[in-house]
């Protein structure tokens, strides 16, 4: 009898251990994932530029004087010395702000992507030839040229006071449009230290994550400084030092949930809440109220002969109506799909819901922070 049941609770034991292996398996994640190296990161270029070749869809120079300046200096550079006193009247140049990102590493000869945004009043840079444009980045060097034709996603046309568009025409993208001309320096490959940087502070998984090194890389090999920053001790030489981050990143670390957020934009109405949000028990009235006013113009007219004069008024119907509002009980919800069917019941615009998610925060229903842009 001892026998069997130290054999069932063996069983038991087997199972919920299987089970508690599953789902860790199920919510870990790769430490690349969760974080990444301090300083190997992209660095953002800017470039002022001229487009070309436009269909009459360019900068009016009457209202951008920069596009001719930018023309005739441009022209002065290449040996053409324009008259003075010129009056360009130009409908196919169009001045332009260039964008891109540098990626980590990249080193001169790489092709980048770049994108062209019209910062004039051009109409179309559809068709449009981006002349060479150096693009900088925030320590005013050159890291890239950027030249070529753009892709404008879009069309439209316009006559007699009538317009058709589709999409944007006043923003493309040129593939591969740029070339790197300077790398810029990291301290990936110096020092005897790495220093991994989590994506969001938080103190769990940074102790986590520091486990996970230690475990298979030994012992004092990761050190958590704070709730972000972990620093690893790593190979000096580069070959070693790839090979240890190649390893490093592919480490599994267990998944912490996080903190309970609802993100509200209060401009569209848009409500996004993460699985960790819950709802205590609570109930909830909400009506709505409408006001509506109507303006008629009227005109009175006075009678013959009696030297009055015509006067337009203005009647007025103020109509105000205010919708019953039910009493709703909403229950506890400790899943993300019980407590969106509990807001459902309630039958409200997004924008409603609003005020509904303030006043349940209030009262201290609402398990989650609540976060406005």
């Amino acid at each position: 009898m001892h026998a069997t049941l130290r054999k069932g609770l063996f069983w038991i034991l087997l199972l919920c251990g299987a089970g508690m292996f599953a789902a860790g398996q199920a919510h870990a994640e790769r430490i690349k994932d969760v974080a990444s190296v301090q300083g190997v990161r992209n660095n953002q270029l800017l470039g002022y530029g001229l487009v070309v070749g436009l269909d009459g869809t360019g900068d009016q120079t009457t209202q951008t004087p920069f596009t001719t300046q930018s023309l005739a200096t441009m022209l002065q550079q290449l040996g053409i010395t324009l008259p003075t006193g010129t009056n360009l009247q130009l409908k196919n140049v169009a001045a332009v702000m260039v964008t891109a990102q540098l990626p980590a590493f990249a080193q001169p000869g790489q092709p980048l992507d770049i994108t062209v945004s019209s910062m004039g009043n051009a109409k179309s840079l559809r068709g449009g030839t981006l002349l060479m444009t150096p693009l900088k980045g925030a320590d005013g060097q050159i890291y890239a040229m950027g030249q070529g034709n753009l892709v404008v996603a879009g069309a439209g046309e316009s006559a007699g006071g009538s317009k058709a568009q589709i999409n944007h025409l006043s923003a493309g993208r040129i593939p591969n449009g740029a070339t790197v001309e300077r790398a810029v320096a990291n301290s990936f490959a110096s020092g005897d230290t790495l220093r991994i940087e989590l994506h969001t502070t938080d103190f769990g998984t940074a102790r986590r994550v520091a486990d996970a090194i230690n475990d298979r890389m030994g012992g004092g090999t990761a050190q958590a400084l704070d709730g972000r920053v972990i620093q690893v001790r790593a190979p000096q030489s580069a070959d070693n030092r790839v090979a240890f981050m190649a390893q490093l990143e592919n480490l599994q670390v267990n998944r912490v949930a996080g903190a309970a957020k609802i993100i509200v934009n209060a401009r569209t109405g848009s409500v996004v809440m993460n699985q960790a949000v819950t709802l205590e028990a609570c109930a909830v009235a909400h009506g709505n109220l409408s006001v509506t006013v109507n303006s008629t113009p009227q005109v009175s007219q006075p009678n013959a002969l009696s030297q009055g004069q015509t006067v337009v008024t203005e009647k007025a119907d103020i109509q105000i109506k205010s919708d019953a509002g039910k009493l709703v009980m909403l229950e506890a919800g400790v899943k993300l799909a019980d407590v969106v069917k509990a807001l459902n019941t309630l039958g409200a615009t997004p924008q409603d819901l609003l005020a509904i998610l303030q006043a349940m925060q209030a009262s201290g229903a609402l398990r989650a922070e609540l976060e406005i842009i």
